[in-house]
């Protein structure tokens, strides 16, 4: 049986943004120090950690050193090198380990796995050359969304196809390599749970949510929104099986489709802590950053329960000059990131309200 990872050890963690700063908060609230590494100067977690190591990832002097002080890793986004974490799992226990990462980070290898774990999603089929994109548009019918199979997120790398006349610029979009059809999907709604797992098989998920987005940037994340209990039922086995399936150590977001007939469809997982669990902080009676502490430490998970309906809304750009504002405003929880540069459509803090 895995050992758990006690209060005063160091917990590793690759990338220092927003996610990784709050991942860091939470380490120190249960007595853990952290180290952050990562290759920006200024990462907001930076600001936060125990230990800091401004370093490229594939620099292994510096893997090496990064983990003679750590006693376990983590990531706080997918696009770490899954060399990387295949180096750093020679060393250090890697949660979630190198495989979760290889799958989640390939769209048509995630695709496939959701398939084989019996998790249903929209049909899709892989190209290799431009040349083969009109027969899988024939086959799936128009309209249909093209997408790169690495890289891509909040709409980046993708192009929706309405009639052939769009296949080249689509192309372009998409850039050289491998890329992935999916069929369109006339959704009602989007939805995401997140699920914990521990390295002793212990697994706990969050309560289902709706998404809302703007720009194809998560704009609002709503508890319980319009999702029935039979969506969240529906929701949490999902999430619970694919958990198992890739006998997850770690936390799992999974993103779905609510059709208007028929199954959840999943449309991307995220291997770490997600935008749409930031409601947890305030709003659950364990945070999604401590889970993931309790997770990769094989500590008892905590309670995932809602405490009452509510709403996450990011904050995007200049919307952060609203922080008076929103201090001011009764029952309103305001997270702010710490980032120096405000561009337009980064997320910069959020907010948690009651509903």
């Amino acid at each position: 049986m895995t050992a758990m990872i006690a209060p005063g050890a160091t917990i590793g963690i690759l990338g220092g943004g927003q996610l990784g700063r709050m991942t860091a908060q939470a380490a120190a609230r249960l007595g853990y120090r952290t180290a952050i590494l990562a290759p920006e100067a200024d990462a907001p977690a930076f600001d936060v950690a125990t230990y800091r190591l401004q370093a490229d990832y594939r620099d292994e002097a510096a893997l090496q050193h990064f983990a003679s002080a750590v006693d376990v890793i983590t990531y706080e986004f997918e696009n770490v090198p899954v060399e990387t974490a295949e180096f750093l799992a020679q060393l250090r226990p890697v949660r979630p380990g190198p495989k979760v990462l290889k799958i989640t980070q390939d769209r048509l290898r995630e695709k496939d796995f959701c398939g084989r774990a019996g998790c249903p999603t929209t049909r899709y089929r892989a190209l290799q050359h431009y040349s083969q994109l009109a027969a899988a548009a024939a086959d799936l019918g128009l309209p249909a969304v093209l997408k790169a199979t690495r890289l891509g997120y909040d709409g980046k790398a993708q192009a929706m196809l309405t009639a052939p006349e769009q296949f080249g610029a689509g192309w372009r979009v998409v850039g050289d390599g491998v890329g992935i059809l999916e069929a369109f999907v006339d959704f009602v709604a989007e939805a995401s749970v997140i699920v914990a797992r521990s390295p002793s098989g212990q697994v706990a998920c969050y309560p289902a949510v709706e998404n809302r987005h703007a720009d194809h940037i998560l704009h609002s994340t709503h508890v319980p929104g319009c999702l029935t209990a039979a969506h969240r039922q529906e929701a949490e086995a999902i999430a619970r099986r694919l958990a198992d399936a890739v006998a997850l150590e770690g936390l799992l977001a999974v993103e779905l489709f609510v059709t208007r007939e028929g199954p959840l469809l999943v449309n991307e997982l995220a291997p770490r802590p997600h935008n749409s669990g930031h409601w947890t902080m305030d709003f659950a009676a364990t945070s999604q950053f401590e889970q993931l502490i309790r997770a990769i430490c094989n500590l008892p998970l905590g309670d995932p329960s809602a405490l009452g309906p509510c709403v996450m809304e990011n904050l995007l750009g200049d919307q952060i000059t609203d922080w008076p504002g929103i201090l001011a405003t009764p029952g309103a929880r305001l997270h702010l990131y710490g980032k120096r540069e405000v561009k337009a459509g980064r997320k910069m803090g959020h907010v948690n309200r009651p509903a």
